[in-house]
């Protein structure tokens, strides 16, 4: 009982405190709502002050904002007004000019209705005019107008013929100033002697005793002699010498050497023979090469096959008409350098494809066709530019040039040929190109004479002046000029002269 009676104690204690607390807890609260509640109020009345000023603020804003909308308006219409009028100032110019225009082309085509009137009346006038030139003339239309370009067609030609022969007199005299210009620069810086060989040789012997023995017993000697060396040997009655002869100019050569040696040495037999052969034979080889380097260095061409420093060597003892040709071939380069510096063409391809062009006549008594071509082949196998084979194949004009250097060395060639000296000719073959000069002129009509001068270096031709005139005089000069081109082969260039003469005689009595 009494421990119960303890807790029943403390729980209506801790029941009285709580109690307490509730009460005293409630009247604080009432006071704080009191509190609340007057503050609450407090700030209605100040929100109530703030929405009002905030409401005559947005109403002082939107009359502003309406006032200045509407004085935006008033200006935009008074815009729009003023555009107005002037769109309609516009319409009005628009419709004057409209107006001026319909009035205007009114007026063409009234104007065009008249033209085509008076055109009508000007065709039948001239259908009119024409039927009364016919009936005057006694011929059609058609005839007359084929008289008329007859005729027209005729003058025409006879002023193309004065135009044509004026200015072939004018490009003459400037080419022919110019070309004399740089041919003589060319030719200023050169200066070469020519000598004169023939297709056999002489060996000088210090006996006639020595002619038996170069026979040797039965011939033998002299048939081991010429089987060796290619060439033949004559011997004559000529005193102390021996000729030999033989168109391959380095077998010659060889064969002189050799009977130099052994004549000098004095034992003469086949097995001697055949060994002085082949050692003579080997210095000509090194010589030949030699004189090709040389040539290569004087005409300043680098780079060249050994093969044709070689072929170039052996045109040493290659000569044409008295001209040796290695010197011709340096020559020619030196010369077509010079006209290539002057012209402004490749001067490299121009000299090395002038000392090469006659390399096909180191091998030509050893295959068929023109040299040029040969050459070509040649220097085309061995490594040469094109324009280099195309120069060498032109040089005699077995193709056509297409370049400037072919025409460069072809003029080269011809310089070097045709210079008083370079070459000699036969008087039979003298005889017979200037017989072949008068012949081409002879076989023109209208021809009178014709006469070959100046070593034929010009042909004059003197015509009939009955059946040449001027005009013809001048066609006929190219025609044989053509013609000689064509049919004749010559170094250097050719002249041609027409002469038509009339003479008028009285007697006064």
């Amino acid at each position: 009982m009494p421990d119960i009676l303890v807790p029943l104690s403390l729980l209506l204690g801790v029941l009285a405190g709580g109690a307490g607390a509730y009460f005293y807890l409630r009247s604080r609260s009432n006071g704080n709502l009191q509190e609340i509640e007057a503050r609450t109020s407090l700030l209605n009345e100040e929100a109530a002050t703030k929405q009002k000023q905030l409401v005559l603020d947005a109403q002082a804003e939107a009359l502003r904002i309406r006032s200045e909308a509407e004085a935006e308006v008033r200006e935009q219409r008074t815009n729009l007004s003023r555009i107005e009028r002037r769109l309609q100032q516009k319409d009005e110019n628009l419709d004057r000019k409209l107006d001026a225009l319909d009035g205007r082309e009114q007026r063409l085509q009234s104007r065009e209705r008249e033209i085509e009137k008076a055109r009508a009346d000007a065709d039948q006038i001239k259908a009119q005019q024409v039927q009364e030139l016919e009936r005057r003339a006694q011929m059609t239309r058609e005839e007359a107008k084929a008289e008329l370009i007859q005729l027209v067609e005729v003058q025409a030609r006879d002023d193309a013929m004065r135009r044509v022969r004026a200015i072939e007199a004018e490009a003459k005299e400037e080419g022919g100033r110019r070309a004399q210009m740089i041919i003589s620069y060319a030719i200023q810086r050169l200066g070469t002697e020519y000598a004169s060989e023939t297709s056999t040789s002489t060996v000088v012997l210090p006996s006639e005793e020595m002619k038996g023995r170069i026979i040797g017993k039965e011939g033998r000697n002299i048939r081991a002699f010429e089987q060796a060396t290619g060439v033949d040997v004559i011997i004559d009655d000529t005193p102390e010498a021996i000729t030999l002869s033989g168109f391959d100019p380095v077998r010659r050569e060889v064969a002189r050497r050799s009977l130099a040696k052994l004549v000098s040495d004095g034992r003469i037999h086949p097995t001697r023979i055949e060994e002085l052969v082949a050692k003579a034979q080997t210095e000509i080889d090194a010589e030949m090469k030699e004189a090709g380097e040389r040539a290569a260095l004087d005409a300043s061409v680098q780079g060249l096959h050994p093969d044709l420093i070689k072929l170039l060597g052996r045109l040493k003892y290659r000569t044409s008409y008295g001209q040796n040709q290695l010197n011709h071939a340096v020559e020619t380069s030196w010369i077509a350098a010079s006209l290539a510096s002057e012209v402004g063409a490749d001067v490299n391809v121009t000299k090395t494809a002038a000392l090469l062009h006659d390399i096909g006549k180191a091998v030509s008594h050893e295959v068929e066709g023109p040299h040029a071509l040969i050459g070509a082949d040649i220097a085309k196998r061995l490594g040469r530019s094109p324009k280099i084979v195309h120069a060498i194949a032109a040089h005699h004009e077995e193709e056509e040039p297409q370049t400037v250097e072919a025409v460069l060395v072809a003029a080269a060639d011809a310089i070097s040929g045709g210079r008083p000296g370079a070459r000699r000719e036969s008087v039979d073959q003298y005889i017979k190109r200037l017989r072949a000069l008068e012949d081409v002129a002879n076989s023109f009509d209208g021809v009178e004479k014709s006469f070959a001068i100046q070593a034929g270096r010009e042909v004059r031709i003197i015509v009939k002046p009955e059946d040449v005139d001027d005009l013809e005089a001048s066609r006929l000069t190219r025609n044989v000029a053509r013609r000689i081109e064509e049919t004749l082969s010559y170094p250097g260039q050719i002249k041609v002269t027409v002469i038509r003469e009339t003479r008028n005689t009285a007697i006064a009595r």
